[in-house]
């Protein structure tokens, strides 16, 4: 028998918010270069989607930003130098998302149909508790409030480990995950719903792989834009994406693919 749908998880930047996942780039950018070791936009979205610390933590392991490390500090990086990148971010991160926290269209009335289906609404990001204080009222001014937010930092380990996903799973009172579904952008938000148990949908077109503002995106030629989609769906589906979207104004189609009941409520409209 197919399990009822009884959650849907949601990630935040890229999936729900910050069309393009713009806000993490702007801050670690900020940081490294403030550092003197700056990064690229493509190093920086590089392992998107992991908790801030360890995030950094990948980034000081990328091959060109170690070896720019040492030739600016005289040695490799250490924990205290992960400790000091994570206590400078948190600043710019909370302003950044703050400006990027535009609901991207869709994400409330998706939510909203879910919820009037009796379906549970979870929520987990590589944000801190901090990093979400203003982007939470933010969001629900624009008509989004999950039922929980799990933050970086509040389980043992973040992603690609399932412990967020179970968290949500936990305080939702929700089982098991195979009733369940998580939605996401990248790789790592895929990989711990796989993790986790529970159904994945990955996001292309408004997520982190192809990384533009929807308006950067619109001005795209058409070709362009259909192939860094399609790059970045391939991406997703390789990841294990069990269904890819463009955007969660599509989920009704994702949901449809997937071998779960939907509630009687439920259309496709």
């Amino acid at each position: 028998m197919k399990p009822r749908l009884k959650a849907v998880i949601f990630d935040w930047a890229g999936t729900m918010i910050d069309f393009g996942c713009r806000a993490p780039v702007i801050a670690l950018c900020e940081v490294f270069a403030a550092a003197g070791v700056p990064v690229s936009e493509a190093e920086a979205r590089t392992h998107m989607g992991m908790a801030k610390r360890d995030h950094i933590r990948a980034l000081l392991g990328l091959p060109h930003v170690q070896a720019a490390w040492i030739a600016n500090r005289g040695a490799a990086a250490e924990d205290a130098d992960v400790d000091a990148l994570f206590a400078a971010v948190g600043a710019p991160m909370r302003e950044a998302a703050s400006a990027c926290a535009e609901l991207i269209p869709g994400a409330a009335e998706q939510a909203a149909r879910l919820r009037a289906s009796g379906v549970a609404i979870g929520s987990c990001t590589g944000y801190t508790r901090e990093m979400m204080q203003d982007i939470l009222p933010l969001a629900a001014r624009q008509g989004y409030s999950p039922d929980n937010v799990v933050c970086a930092g509040e389980t043992p380990y973040g992603r690609p480990s399932p412990l967020m996903l179970w968290k949500n799973l936990i305080d939702l009172g929700v089982w098991p995950a195979a009733a369940c579904v998580k939605v996401d952008d990248a790789e790592v938000g895929i990989a711990e719903g796989l993790a986790a148990g529970a159904w994945t949908i990955g996001v292309a077109a408004s997520g982190n792989g192809v990384g533009l503002s929807r308006e950067a995106l619109d001005a795209l030629p058409a070709e362009d834009r259909a192939d860094r989609i399609a790059r970045t769906r391939a991406a997703l589906i390789e990841a294990g994406a069990h269904a890819v979207i463009d955007t969660v104004a599509d989920l009704p189609l994702a949901l449809a693919e997937l071998p779960i009941e939907l509630p009687e409520s439920w259309s496709l409209s």
